[in-house]
This record gives C-alpha cells, structure tokens and sequence, in this order.
C-alpha cells in the first residue's frame, strides 16, 4: 500500500485523458469552466461526452492533469452564440451583439419616426464568424442609411404617380430642350409638355401601361401617339419618326411604341414627351426625371 494511492482515471468517449484527485472538486471545475463559460456572445455550452470516472489504486508516483483534462474537454464542447439583427421590413440591415443596443437604436428612431417598419430577429449560431463586428454607432449608420434611402425611394416614387398612375418607365434618355410652359418663335402657346432632344429613330418607350387612343400624324405634333392609362392619365409622345402601335392596341410599361423623329413643327429629332389629366396637360418634368433609368 505504501506504493499505491487511490486515484480518479478520468475517460472521455472510452479514451483515457488522465487522472485527478477530487471527483467533486473536478466537477466544480467542469461547471465554472465549461457549463458556466463565459465569453462574448456565448447563449449555451453543452458538453458532448460526459466524463467517465473510474477509481483505481494507482503509482504514488503518477501524477494528475486536471487542467489539461479541462482544456481537452474544452475543446470538445459545443457552443452556441447568440447575436440580433435589425430589420426593416423584411431586409435585414445590421447585427448586433446584444438586445439592449439592437433595443437602444430601434427606440431611438421609433422616437423620430414612429412609422418607421422596425423590428429585431433573436438569432443563434455555432460558428463564431458569424458573429457580428458592427459598433453601436456603425449599426446605428447602417439603419439610418436604409432608412433615408427608403424615404428617397418613396418621394421618388410619389413624383412619378399621376393620379395613382406610376410612370415606370423612361420614355427616352437625351438633352432636354425645351421645358414646360416656356414660349418659343415656332409655337403659338405656351409649351406643353418637355422636349427631350435624342438621335433619329431611338426606341420611345411607354412610360407606363395602357391602351393607345391615337397613333397618327396629328397637325404640329406629327405623328402622335397617346396612350391612355386610366384615372384620366394620358401620355402623348409626339414628333415620332415611326409609329409601331395602332389604335386599341393594349400595352405593357417599358414596350417600344414608336420612334424618335422631327415630324410636324419640329427643328430637329426629338422627343414631346406630355401629361395629361383630365384632359389638361401638367408639368411632366418632375415626373420624368425622377422615373428610375
């Protein structure tokens, strides 16, 4: 006996990893160590294989590895982080590491903007790069960028509704050249509607979709096309040098509908792009160039 002591083998998955003393005290160690472990975003720790404990009278000279028997433990355990995203709508913007600061930046803009769509997703992960890195300040920018970016879009979108007609489509890109309303030598009124100067036989697009009501030559505009779009909102593009639609014809946003010319009272290839509603031509500069190219 005076060659033996009594000693704890420790097994992990049937493999000898080495031995300790105290059993209790070992045990405290696996919950501080590793049940309780603590770390930068860190949800659960699981531990895959229990220790498996075996008494054994073994060399009074055989010494014990507590600590590489954690560390080796360590190694085998699952850990599963857990971070938040923000999201705006359904798009996700930024992640952050905690509730309270994905929290601090929705409080803050909900008390700007209450109708603002925000919301944060509690999110898990085992693989510590999927982590988010973003400050509170930098997640902060992220939402604020999307947010603006969303209040553009909408004014955008506003500028190009006539009526509850959203124009999508760009007729065709050039020099404008005569806006609305200005007065001119080779017209008798006011202009009415926005001159968009282009190379001869440009594809002219529909803004938006309709039915024509007009596809012919028709005195100083050349030859016309109008296109009727509902809710008393007409386009006319005028000046063509070929028309490819005829009256009735039912069309889709962005289908070629003619192309660019200088028939009529015109000084060279352009487009006459107007609005109408009800019947009276509106300003469609603010529409045009707000519809996305």
């Amino acid at each position: 006996m005076v060659k033996y002591k009594p000693i704890y083998e420790v097994k992990l998955a049937g493999n000898e990893i080495g031995y300790i003393d105290d059993k209790k005290e070992f045990e405290s160690t696996i919950v501080a160590q590793i049940e309780n472990y603590k770390s930068k975003n860190v949800y659960n720790v699981e531990i895959q294989e229990k220790p498996e404990y075996a008494l054994k009278l073994v060399s009074r000279k055989q010494e014990t590895n507590e600590d590489e028997i954690v560390m080796a433990m360590q190694k085998d355990m699952i850990i599963t982080y857990q971070y938040f995203d923000i999201y705006i709508g359904e798009e996700k913007i930024s992640s952050v590491d905690t509730l309270e600061t994905a929290q601090e930046i929705v409080n803050e803009i909900k008390q700007k903007d209450e109708t603002a769509d925000l919301k944060i997703i509690e999110c898990e992960t085992q693989d510590e790069m999927e982590l988010p890195e973003n400050t509170l300040e930098t997640a902060k920018e992220e939402v604020y960028k999307k947010l603006n970016l969303i209040q553009e879009e909408k004014i955008r979108i506003e500028k190009t509704t006539i009526n509850g007609i959203k124009l999508a489509v760009l007729p065709v890109q050039g020099t404008i050249t005569s806006r609305y309303g200005v007065s001119s030598r080779i017209r008798s009124s006011n202009h009415t509607g926005l001159d968009i100067a282009t190379a001869k036989g440009t594809p002219i697009k529909v803004a938006a979709s309709g039915t024509v009501t007009c596809a012919k030559y028709s005195g100083s505009y050349g030859n016309l096309v109008k296109i009727d779009h509902g809710n008393g909102v007409e386009t006319w593009y005028a000046h063509t040098s070929k028309m490819n639609v005829t009256e009735g014809q039912t069309i889709e946003a962005g289908e070629i509908i003619a192309e660019v010319g200088s028939t009529g009272n015109s000084t060279g290839p352009h487009l006459h792009f107007e609005i109408r509603l009800n019947g009276e031509h509106i300003n469609p500069e603010e529409a045009y160039e707000n519809i996305e190219k």
